[in-house]
């Protein structure tokens, strides 16, 4: 998600009502959060409303707590409260806004019983099987499906193999996609969880698996490198021949087999 500087720093502000609401360990806020987005998404009229900076913050307010009081938790009615008051950079980025601290909501929870690890590890994995499985993307991406539908699909393949927070992000990014590619919301979601622990990312692929000490190794080896904490997100590729293929960010480090072959035939092209 891109934001404007009005929607950054609304954001930013009601990231605070969010982290302090959640101080009570409100369960469902992220959940409510997806579904208050969702709406607004839905209503452009609502949506627009809620985000005209013309009109009083306390005028808007008002609107959104007569909309949702007795529909959701007085923990998601003050985060909500909070964001229409705040003056964003356009009804969209409003959305975004909602959408994101949903996000943030659902990963405080997971941190707070001790399951961002799991959550992280889960969000990247099941982005690797959907990109090894055409139909299976195919099938949670079709519009022509009812989201219901593909939702239902979600908690067949999850159910009981996730934490409910891992399920709970799944099941929105597929239940309401907003132009988003699958797999790579799955990214953007796992990296997410890798920032709550203030960690980047290193997207690792090896033609084999890596023991434990070679996982170490690595760590340390890209820690040092980028003079921050590294996160491994770990795949096998057998058609690599050999090596690695490392991905912090934008940057690539292709130490592969077929790396280094692809580079000889592009240099004696």
């Amino acid at each position: 998600m891109t934001f404007h500087a009005a929607s950054r720093e609304a954001l930013a502000a009601v990231e605070l009502t969010l982290l302090d609401v959640a101080e009570g360990g409100a369960d469902g806020l992220g959940g409510e959060l997806f579904a208050v987005a969702g709406l607004l998404d839905r209503e452009v009229g609502l949506r627009r409303t809620l985000a005209d900076s013309s009109t009083e913050p306390a005028a808007r307010q008002g609107l959104a707590t007569s909309l949702l009081t007795g529909k959701v938790s007085d923990a998601t009615l003050a985060v909500v409260s909070a964001a229409v008051g705040a003056r964003w950079s356009s009804p969209r980025e409003l959305v975004d806004g909602l959408e994101s601290l949903a996000t943030t909501a659902v990963l405080v929870s997971a941190e707070r019983v001790g399951e961002l690890d799991s959550v992280e590890d889960e969000l990247f994995r099941f982005g690797r099987i959907v990109a090894d499985q055409t139909e299976l993307e195919r099938a949670l991406t079709d519009r022509n499906a009812p989201a219901e539908g593909r939702v239902s699909l979600v908690r067949d393949l999850l159910g009981g193999k996730v934490t409910a927070a891992t399920a709970t992000l799944v099941e929105n990014l597929v239940a309401q996609p907003r132009g988003r590619g699958l797999v790579t919301g799955l990214e953007a979601l796992a990296a997410a969880a890798a920032r709550r622990r203030e960690r980047s990312v290193a997207h690792v692929v090896s033609a084999g698996p890596l023991s434990a000490e070679q996982q170490d190794r690595l760590t340390s080896s890209l820690q040092r490198i980028y003079s921050r904490p590294i996160a491994l997100h770990l795949e096998v590729d057998p058609d690599l021949g050999g090596g690695l293929v490392i991905k912090v960010g934008d940057e690539v480090i292709d130490g592969s087999t077929r790396g280094r072959l692809d580079a000889l035939r592009r240099r004696f092209a």
